[in-house]
């Protein structure tokens, strides 16, 4: 079991302030904290299970924020949440029955790929408004999909959220944040408590960077209103990619010491 000192408690939730601002304006903030929690020597599950506490103290906390300025559709959102619940708590029970090592070498590959997704998928106030599924069958799939991925692993899931919003639902940006913030907030507690319940997480490093990552988030939800998620964007891309090679670089890293043998 890792013994946290207070450097390393400080450390982590600065980078879990700064994660849960950038979270509540576009999404993404775990690409910022589960990197680091491996770097600072967590088990992969252990990782993941800290990582989605903090997450969900700054979501919930966005999400009350947008809630007190009126701006979430509570009859619609509900029964998405519910499902999204549901997806979150299914992804993490599946994430406890992955091999560790299978998770050490795939992290840096989903963070790479998180990366190219918000490098290359056009920005969001580009797409189109049409609405190309009903909330029904929203809330029966894509809901629960997302929910899954955050569950088990997390990073960017919302963006996804925002992105499924805009292109399925047809909702303009400012409602797509409102109704992700939502989402995110549900699957996060969906998660959580499967990773609660099965002792995963560490509590001193989970308290310390969710009471900083809900600072983050309320001074993010007030930025979302003002600027949106355009400068957020590039930062998350490179902070992502150069996370995933410092976990390649690790020793113990399956897949890094794979790509340094056939390279050397």
């Amino acid at each position: 079991m890792l013994e946290p000192g207070l450097e390393l408690l400080l450390a982590l939730a600065a980078v879990a302030l700064l994660a849960g601002f950038f979270d509540a304006i576009a999404g993404g903030g775990g690409l910022l904290t589960l990197p680091v929690l491996f770097i600072a020597g967590l088990e992969p599950v252990a990782a993941i299970a800290t990582n989605k506490f903090q997450a969900a103290s700054a979501t919930v906390s966005a999400t009350a924020a947008f809630a007190r300025k009126g701006m979430i559709e509570w009859r619609s959102g509900l029964p998405m949440a519910a499902l999204a619940f549901v997806g979150g708590a299914a992804g993490a029970l599946s994430v406890s029955l992955v091999p560790q090592v299978l998770l050490q070498a795939c992290v840096p590959v989903l963070l790479i790929a998180v990366a190219a997704w918000f490098a290359f998928t056009p920005k969001l106030q580009d797409m189109p408004r049409r609405a190309r599924v009903s909330r029904s069958l929203f809330c029966l799939t894509a809901a629960p999909l997302i929910g899954f991925y955050d569950g088990i692993f997390g990073p960017g899931v919302g963006s996804f959220f925002m992105l499924a919003c805009v292109l399925l639902l047809g909702q303009q940006l400012m409602a797509a944040v409102c109704t992700s913030k939502l989402l995110n907030a549900a699957c996060n507690l969906g998660a959580l408590s499967v990773f609660a319940l099965g002792g995963a997480i560490i509590w001193p490093l989970a308290l310390a960077m969710a009471a900083a990552a809900i600072v983050g988030a309320q001074l993010g939800a007030r930025c979302a209103v003002r600027f949106g998620p355009g400068l957020i964007r590039p930062m998350l891309v490179v902070v992502c990619c150069v996370m995933a090679v410092k976990l390649l670089g690790t020793a113990g890293n399956p897949l890094g010491e794979w790509l340094k043998n056939v390279f050397s």
